[in-house]
């Protein structure tokens, strides 16, 4: 299933908590959707799932809007939100039962209960009442709702929040077993999770999507290469090649930020020069470095 979100905007009085945002997110995919604390995602995501309502903009799936057939698409989400609500008097069991009861008869909720409880590590925990659990098993136990009844998308706001690292990866492996059959939108702040699990990322940035690339051209998309020479060269030299944009000398190497690949230009330059190149060596940027500079 692709879900289309066309030109949405959403403004609470004055205030504009989204501008003009537009992007697909399809299927067989991990998105993964980044912004700093107040950029919009969370609004986003309620929209996406008909929790909200945009003041503009429409949100898609395989082509209909649920604005008009709200019930039927909603059927077919499954949805963690970032606080995620849970019936604390409730056991395990009676809860998962209780949200799957919404999908199917008795005895098929029964089995799908004990299909997730598997799934989503909760075997050892199963007979407990959810408010003796830590936040690790509560969000599994989230998740677990959020699958329940084999939803086409998954929107997922921060899944992995206070989980240790064994849990982390454990989940990770689910979502992305998971997103080999399903259409998945997850938020997080945790960049490690972006590349262990994102196929793509959308950043949104003050109510504006700012990027929207694969993890490996996201980072390549900000260059810096090192370059040691066998003489002295004036920095003027580099700055008239077009698209250099910073310009650094430290410890006998250049530091050359660019957008686009200058290699060339510079080994060409160098060579006019009368001057040999004993190393260039490109670094590649973190997904930290190039969220600060999109987000700064």
């Amino acid at each position: 299933m692709v879900v289309s979100i066309e030109g949405v905007t959403k403004k609470f009085g004055k205030q504009t908590a989204l501008d003009q945002v537009s992007f697909n997110i399809v299927e067989s995919q991990v998105t993964g959707f980044l912004g700093p604390n107040g950029a919009g995602k969370t609004t986003l995501m309620k929209i996406i799932t008909g929790i909200l309502h945009p003041t503009s903009g429409r949100v898609l799936f395989d082509g209909e809007n649920i604005g008009d057939s709200p019930l039927v698409i909603k059927k077919k989400i499954g949805y963690l939100p970032e606080h995620n609500p849970l019936y604390e008097n409730m056991y395990i069991k009676e809860y998962l039962y209780f949200a799957a009861r919404f999908f199917y008869t008795r005895n098929d909720a029964k089995q799908k209960v004990n299909e997730m409880i598997v799934k989503t590590g909760l075997t050892a925990e199963q007979n407990k009442q959810i408010s003796a659990l830590s936040k690790g098993y509560r969000q599994r136990v989230g998740l677990a709702q959020a699958l329940i009844h084999d939803p086409e998308v998954l929107i997922l706001d921060e899944p992995t929040s206070g989980l240790d690292p064994n849990q982390i990866i454990e989940i990770r492996n689910l979502i992305k077993e998971t997103g080999k059959h399903r259409t998945i939108l997850l938020s997080t702040h945790i960049m490690q999770e972006v590349e262990a699990i994102c196929d793509r990322i959308v950043v949104i940035n003050k109510g504006k999507v700012v990027a929207d690339n694969r993890p490996k051209e996201m980072k390549m998309s900000k260059r810096t290469n090192v370059l040691e020479l066998n003489g002295a060269i004036e920095k003027s030299c580099f700055e008239k090649i077009e698209g250099i944009e910073r310009i650094e000398f430290l410890d006998g190497k250049w530091f050359i930020e660019s957008h686009t690949d200058v290699r060339e230009p510079i080994s060409k330059m160098i060579a006019e020069k009368g001057l040999l190149v004993l190393s260039m060596q490109a670094q590649e940027n973190s997904l930290e470095e190039v969220f600060r500079e999109l987000t700064k």
